[in-house]
């Protein structure tokens, strides 16, 4: 198994065989298996808005792992499976060009990986019996045409089949000022909703370095996003449909760092979910989808904290990536003479 994480899946619950063991939750959730909630195989539109709902209540954190070739992607799925978890696969821009072949200098070649990625796993999601998420990761400005493409992969698929190809999509528009942020989510929000595809937006940066985004020199102050920013974010969105989850700063980083080189403060989203409530009367404890990113090298505790606030999803790449890499190492030491025969 190249692809294990002690933290997949169900951060504050547990599981046995095909079942939820939920005590502190009510019936029917403490009852129910996977296949009660949603299908297996690629889940999109009212499934996908059913499954992050269920996340949310009953409290854990779908893994979102990123992924660069059928070999990881399968690896990913495989875990899955093992754990009988859902999960997300997720593409970044450099993850769609490497799939395609970096030999292909085409404008267009990491939306073909990006997309050719995603029908592999719409291929074989469904034989390995979990609920399977498609994503695509951090889109920033100068990135747009990359997601305007897998847009029309799925408006093509759409009109076929009646459901998009990738369940979800994220724009990072974390650099721009946030009036500009919210705008431009907006417009892309309003095609998005035709098709029932989930928007992730981010509003605070992320430090550290993504798909050719450096954060690294940033002012420690911008790394938390603010209870005001989220819920202008709310607002703006709420608008168009409730299908939108919010990446706020809260410390995170992208890749591991040394202990003590960051400082999360995961009960800032708390905050968040607290102030949005008041704004809009809601009945829900915590009326928002957060996601955390840069989970690599997190603490349970951190996690645990993150996810009672609200976050149903979790990325993890650097630490998927190293147990990959690792895995082929060591399988290749103790072979190495075998195979050279």
């Amino acid at each position: 198994n190249t692809f294990t994480h002690s933290r997949i899946a169900t951060t504050c619950t547990s599981q046995s065989s095909s079942y939820f063991i939920l005590p502190s939750i009510p019936i029917p959730y403490a009852t129910m298996s996977l296949a009660d909630i949603v299908p297996p195989g690629v889940v999109t539109g009212d499934d996908l808005l059913k499954l992050l709902e269920h996340a949310r209540e009953v409290g854990y954190a779908i893994p979102a792992v990123n992924c660069t070739s059928s070999s990881t992607c399968n690896a990913v799925l495989e875990a899955a499976k093992k754990n009988n978890s859902p999960i997300m696969i997720q593409v970044s821009n450099g993850g769609g060009q490497f799939y395609a072949g970096k030999a292909i200098k085409d404008p267009n070649a990491s939306a073909a990986g990006s997309v050719a990625l995603a029908m592999h796993v719409r291929c074989m999601a469904k034989y390995y019996g979990v609920p399977v998420v498609l994503h695509s990761d951090h889109c920033a400005k100068k990135l747009l045409p990359w997601f305007d493409g897998m847009l029309k992969a799925d408006e093509e698929f759409f009109a076929k089949h009646g459901e998009p190809l990738f369940s979800s999509h994220m724009l990072d528009l974390s650099e721009e000022p946030d009036e500009e942020n919210i705008a431009i989510c907006v417009e892309y929000f309003k095609k998005m909703a035709k098709m029932k595809i989930w928007l992730e937006m981010e509003i605070g940066i992320t430090g550290g370095e993504e798909d050719g985004v450096n954060n690294e020199d940033v002012d420690p102050e911008k790394l938390y996003t603010t209870p005001e920013q989220v819920y202008a974010v709310y607002e703006a969105l709420s608008k168009i449909g409730d299908m939108f989850s919010i990446a706020a700063a809260f410390g995170n980083v992208h890749g591991v760092y040394k202990p003590g080189n960051v400082k999360l403060s995961p009960e800032k989203l708390g905050n968040h979910q607290a102030y949005t409530k008041e704004k809009i009367s809601s009945p829900l404890e915590k009326p928002i989808f957060l996601v955390m990113h840069g989970g690599s090298g997190s603490t349970d505790e951190e996690i645990q904290l993150a996810v009672s606030n609200g976050v149903i999803k979790m990325n993890i790449d650097t630490d998927t990536q190293w147990a990959y890499w690792d895995g082929l190492r060591k399988f290749e030491a103790a072979n190495h003479d075998f195979m050279q025969g």
